[in-house]
């Protein structure tokens, strides 16, 4: 790698996992795991599948109560792209700290800078065609009020959304999220909301060609659209991610992102692309979509535009789709200073150190060191992603392609053991998604790679043993 690479290293508590107890969680850890059961609400999840309590995070790496040291693949969940604790941009969080926190709508040089940061951001040809706005602090709230805007333009109330799409917990957020699981035990979310296939090419009907599963997707969404027999009458918009997320890391197939915007607009519906996990600079470019040249109608953001974990979230729409007026969309915590100074100050870390570039070629390094591996283990069936959001497929056999989270249940545990911390995805839960921080270092990349090797040698060393014994008589 070339040496500019190294400027990160300064920003990461270490470089490496450090495990100290015998078996993680450590005793201080279940501690405050027993505690937080006792009175914390049932729907914490995370600690289920990661049993440990955080002590201190920097950059890439994250530290237990009990002095263990992990290398964080999932970097909060998409949010901490700049890294965990970034010394840079809290330098802006703390003059604003001392200055003003909450200020509701009124205009502040720090959310009006932020504001044309992002709208920088885009691309030069568009940047005159969109405008901001500000709602609750969450992913969700972004989705919320991408879809309030699309119906109030267009007088029209149903969504169409993808198989495998993942928008968020709230009412309308959650009613266009693909998995039932989420629902099952709701009896109403908003209604008119309507599936079509994404283009997931590993599993597209289409046998792998890239062509036949673009034609796939785009055909059952021209049929939903123009053929009166569909059963569906003409949605307000069409939400889609640019590259799925909790589906499994799911890149669309060239050119589907597109043909999509060229279809719907010619049937008149807006289009939203939730660039909330996909976009601040995941993928290299500020948007994923900007990977395929091409811009929606609404765009939301969240995660990463807090630079190190702030919340805030933000929708990006064509000024030409302003139909709400004062008060329409409110929140009481919309734009908060100290976010909006944490995204300002991340905004200025991308283009000091050149995050861009190095989002593209860590990406690279990435996916390079997993193929390597895909070679000496054929359980993993596919790889795929854009910059540093990439996808890695465990699956039984790789021509029935049959899924095997049961492996990577037992991965996820072993790396754990080694100091090694992903996120689990994909329809069927066989998928690692590898989401660090933009920061990560070469050196970072090539210590998980061994992580995962070697709990993938243990783990399958185990299961020829104990095939391999006589059966008990």
């Amino acid at each position: 790698m070339k040496e500019t690479v190294n400027k990160f290293s300064k920003f990461h508590l270490s470089e490496s996992a450090k495990i100290v107890v015998e078996n993680v969680p450590g005793e201080r850890s279940k501690e405050l795991l027993e505690l937080q059961k006792e009175i914390e609400g049932a729907v914490v999840s995370y600690p289920k599948s990661m049993p440990f309590a955080i002590k201190r995070a920097k950059g890439a790496i994250i530290e237990d109560v009990d002095g263990n040291q992990f290398i964080d693949l999932f970097a909060g969940c998409g949010v901490v792209n700049v890294g965990h604790c970034n010394e840079e941009v809290l330098s802006y969080v703390k003059e604003q700290q001392d200055q003003l926190i909450h200020a509701l709508d009124f205009p502040t040089e720090n959310k009006l800078s932020a504001i044309q940061k992002i709208i920088k951001n885009l691309p030069k040809a568009v940047q005159n065609d969109y405008k901001v706005s500000f709602g609750g602090p969450t992913g969700s709230d972004a989705v919320e009020a991408a879809i309030k805007l699309a119906k109030i333009k267009t007088g029209r109330d149903g969504i169409i959304a993808f198989s495998g799409g993942y928008h968020g917990m709230t009412s309308a957020a959650l009613a266009v999220t693909a998995d039932t699981a989420f629902r099952k035990t709701l009896t109403s979310l908003i209604p008119n909301v309507h599936f079509t296939p994404f283009t997931y090419q590993y599993r597209c009907p289409s046998n792998d060609d890239e062509l036949a599963c673009k034609n796939y997707a785009i055909d059952r969404l021209k049929f939903l659209l123009e053929n009166k027999h569909s059963g569906i009458a003409k949605p307000a918009a069409i939400i889609v991610e640019s590259i799925q997320g909790e589906g499994g890391n799911v890149p669309p197939v060239a050119g589907f992102l597109n043909e999509l915007v060229e279809v719907a607009h010619r049937n008149d519906v807006l289009v939203i692309f939730d660039e909330i996990q996909s976009g601040f600079f995941r993928t290299g470019e500020f948007l994923a979509c900007m990977n395929y040249g091409v811009m929606p109608d609404i765009i939301t953001l969240s995660k990463g535009l807090g630079g190190v974990g702030f919340p805030i979230s933000a929708l990006v729409y064509k000024k030409e789709i302003e139909a709400w007026g004062p008060g329409a969309h409110i929140g009481t915590f919309r734009a908060n200073q100290v976010s909006l100074a944490a995204a300002n100050g991340a905004f200025d870390f991308v283009d000091k150190y050149d995050v861009k570039s190095h989002t593209k070629e860590m990406g690279n390094y990435f996916m390079n060191g997993l193929k390597e591996l895909a070679e000496v283990f054929p359980q993993i069936g596919d790889i795929r992603g854009k910059g540093l959001m990439i996808g890695v497929e465990l699956v039984k056999d790789p021509f029935t392609k049959a899924p095997y989270p049961e492996l990577i249940k037992e991965l996820r545990q072993t790396c754990l053991q080694r100091g090694l911390l992903f996120e689990v995805g994909g329809h069927y839960n066989n998928v690692i998604r590898i989401v660090p921080p933009l920061t990560i270092t070469p050196t970072i990349i090539d210590n998980a790679l061994e992580i995962i090797k070697e709990s993938l040698i243990e783990i399958l060393s185990k299961e020829k043993e104990q095939h391999s014994l006589p059966e008990t008589v």
